[in-house]
């Protein structure tokens, strides 16, 4: 601690940073801060947390409010610990930083936290022997504000080189300022709606994915913002343009080697990885609660939308829900690629009951059948019965059912975590299935 005290410290110092922002990201996927002053600073170095109500668990997407049933009221006090070791000068607001945080009651960490749900989920995975390496792959559109609606910034199609043109200035800022925050980009593509981009970034261990996505949408937004634009993240803003996914790719470690690939057969999943994915598509229709948790997510998961609308897998099959990367003939399997995710999710959540689900697969041993190499929506009713393949849920409220009975999930999350996220969900659901796609995009553009 003496080492990343004097870092802190030194850093302060050095980019003259005078407020530091403490983050959490809460069950409507909402990324949140309080800003300490540096003046304070070694109040917090000591061990200090910054104060949050109870009732910031129990506040849904629409309003700060706290629904009913979530256990959780404005009587009682919870604190954020900073960890110093994610604390990083923030390069697109001078002379502010910021720490990512756990949050602790008294000494314990809170049954509410999502980061603590994820730690927990990636000590399940080290019991087994197994480490979690992954990576949110992100889609989102770039728009103009205009009088009435926001417009898009280009009219292009899928990685036409004149939107990585138009938009060369943002794009540059947004992966320096990546960059300057340790997150490595891989590529930038624009994708299939006009004003739509995707900007892969390289793998870590789970935590530090989870950390990153939220680090990556806060400085989409806020440098796409000083450019005049909108990020937007919503994952289905238009109703006849393409979605945008937050498509998580995994992949299982074991004693250093990557474990994805049978050894015997390098372009043929292990019978580890493949028992982890069957464990992914039988809890799937309730992991989308935590995957895809908005109201507005089931109007991206859709056949022929490229977005996993049914439970089955294949090699680059694009339309699965499950998809097995293959790189070229040269070299093994490395991850598998959910698709049924999306921004507007928690990653913590989202990963934390992705891990326990894979976990599941493994400690069971359920198999995942064969791999499709078609689009499940050209079979046959009867064909994709015969398969085993099954349609997802395709709206909201069934995917919360389906949590509600999912007793491996539940238990994972624990008794005061599950019980605060369905009842966040169950409150959006409620007040957002009956609005039009113009009046739930006017509330989400502002949160995601």
């Amino acid at each position: 601690m003496p080492d990343l005290r004097n870092r802190v410290l030194t850093t302060v110092q050095a980019h003259g940073i005078r407020f530091i922002r403490y983050l959490w990201c809460d069950n409507a996927g909402v990324i949140r801060a309080k800003a300490v002053h540096t003046a304070f600073l070694e109040d917090y170095l000591n061990g200090r947390g910054v104060g949050i109500t109870v009732a910031q668990q129990a506040l849904p997407v629409m309003y700060d409010a706290v629904c009913g049933d979530a256990g959780l009221t404005p009587a009682g006090e919870v604190f954020m610990r900073a960890d110093w070791s994610t604390f990083t000068p923030l390069p697109y607001a001078p002379g502010h930083a910021r720490v990512f945080t756990d949050i602790y009651d008294g000494d314990e960490p809170w049954g509410h936290c999502p980061r603590s749900f994820l730690r927990r989920a990636i000590a399940r995975a080290e019991e087994a022997g197994w480490q979690i390496m992954a990576a949110f792959e992100n889609e989102f559109y770039l728009l103009r504000p205009g009088e009435s609606e926001v417009e898009p910034v280009d009219k292009t199609v899928f990685a036409q080189t004149a939107a990585l043109d138009q938009m060369a200035p943002v794009i540059d800022e947004i992966t320096e300022a990546l960059a300057a925050q340790g997150i490595q980009v891989e590529m930038v593509y624009p994708e299939s709606g006009p004003g739509q981009f995707e900007i892969p970034i390289r793998y870590a261990d789970a935590l530090t994915a989870a950390d990153q996505q939220i680090a990556f949408r806060e400085t989409v937004r806020a440098v796409a913002r000083q450019h005049g634009l909108i990020a937007s993240f919503v994952p289905k803003p238009f109703a006849d343009k393409a979605g945008c996914g937050a498509h998580l790719h995994l992949s299982l470690w074991r004693d250093g080697r990557n474990w994805v690939a049978d050894m015997s057969q390098p372009r043929i999943i292990s019978s580890e990885m493949g028992a982890f994915l069957a464990g992914l598509l039988h809890h799937l229709p309730a992991l989308m609660a935590l995957t895809v948790p908005s109201t507005n997510s089931y109007k991206r998961i859709r056949p022929r939308f490229w977005s996993g609308a049914f439970a089955c897998w294949g090699y680059d099959n694009r339309e699965g829900a499950v998809r097995v990367p293959r790189p070229d003939q040269h070299r093994p399997l490395n991850n598998i690629e959910l698709k049924t995710v999306d921004p507007s999710c928690n990653p913590y959540l989202a990963l934390g009951a992705v891990i326990v689900a894979g976990l599941d697969g493994i400690a069971k041993g359920l198999t995942p059948g064969e791999p499709l190499q078609v689009d499940p929506a050209d079979l046959s009713e009867e064909e994709r019965r015969a398969r085993g393949i099954s349609p997802l849920p395709s709206e909201l409220g069934a995917a919360i059912e389906a949590l509600a009975s999912d007793a491996v999930l539940l238990e994972a999350l624990g008794d005061k975590l599950s019980r605060s996220f369905l009842a966040v969900r169950r409150a959006e659901w409620e007040a957002m299935r009956g609005m039009s796609l113009a009046e739930e995009i006017k509330l989400l553009m502002e949160r995601y």
